[in-house]
C-alpha cells in the first residue's frame, strides 16, 4: 500500500525546533503554536506614530523574551521567521502602496559590540521581495542609552545623531524609496532622527520596519 509523502516529511519550526509536518505551512515559517505563543499577526503590525512603521508584532511577552535571546545568541532562520509578516505587508499594494525595489537602511549602533538584528532582518527581506540593503548611514556622534529616557529626552538625545553616507543619484530617490530598519520600535526617536537626516541628502523615506513594537504606554 502507497501512503502520500507527506504522511512522512517533517521539518522543524525555525522559532521552538520543534518538528511540524512538511506540509503543515511554507518552509521558514513559524508553526502555529508559535505564532500563537509569540502573538504573530498574518502580516505583522503597522502605524504611523512618529512615522510610517510596520512591525512583526508587540514589543512583550514571549516575543520580547526570544528578541532578547536572539540578540545575545543570534539564529538567522529565527529572524526570517519573524520578518516573514512585514515582508507580506509590505508586499501588499492595499497597505503599503505600489511593490517597488526599497532600499533597507539599518540603524547604525554606536557600541563597539553592534546589534546583529537589523542586519539579519535585512537579509531577511531581501530573500522575501524588491529589497537591498545599503548603509546609506553612520554615526555622526554617541548618544547617551534610552532605557530610563522619557520620549522628550530620548528625541533630545538622538537629535542629529546621524550623518548619511551619500547623496541619491538622478532619479534613485524617486525609484528606490528607502525603509529604516530596527530591531524595537518604542518612542521611534532614533527612528525620526534617522528619517530626517536622509531626507535632508534628498532621500525619500518611507517609514520604518522593525522585528517589534514596544506597546504605548
Amino acid at each position: 500500500m502507497l501512503f502520500p509523502l507527506h504522511w512522512f516529511v517533517f521539518t522543524s519550526c525555525p522559532l521552538c525546533r520543534r518538528p511540524v509536518e512538511a506540509s503543515g505551512a511554507p518552509p521558514g515559517q513559524a508553526c502555529a503554536a508559535c505564532q500563537q505563543r509569540l502573538a504573530l499577526p498574518h502580516q505583522g503590525l503597522s502605524g504611523n506614530d512618529p512615522l510610517p512603521w510596520w512591525g512583526a508584532g508587540g514589543y512583550g511577552g514571549a516575543l520580547r523574551e526570544l528578541l532578547l535571546d536572539l540578540r545575545r545568541r543570534p539564529r538567522a532562520e529565527a529572524v526570517a521567521a519573524l520578518a516573514r509578516g512585514v515582508g507580506l505587508a509590505l508586499a501588499d499594494p492595499g497597505r503599503s502602496g505600489p511593490c517597488q525595489r526599497r532600499l533597507l537602511v539599518p540603524i547604525p549602533s554606536w557600541k563597539r559590540s553592534a546589534n546583529p538584528l537589523p542586519p539579519l532582518f535585512c537579509r531577511a527581506l531581501e530573500r522575501q521581495g524588491p529589497f537591498r540593503r545599503e548603509a546609506l548611514l553612520e554615526r555622526s556622534r554617541p548618544v547617551l542609552g534610552q532605557h530610563h529616557l522619557g520620549r522628550r529626552l530620548r528625541f533630545a538625545n538622538q537629535a542629529g545623531a546621524f550623518r548619511c553616507l551619500r547623496f541619491p543619484e538622478p532619479g534613485e530617490a524617486r525609484r528606490r524609496p528607502v525603509l529604516i530598519v530596527d530591531d524595537i520600535l518604542t518612542t521611534g526617536a532614533t527612528a525620526a532622527s534617522a528619517a530626517t537626516t536622509l531626507a535632508a541628502a534628498g532621500w525619500r523615506v518611507e517609514g520604518l520596519v522593525c522585528l517589534a513594537r514596544t506597546p504605548a504606554r
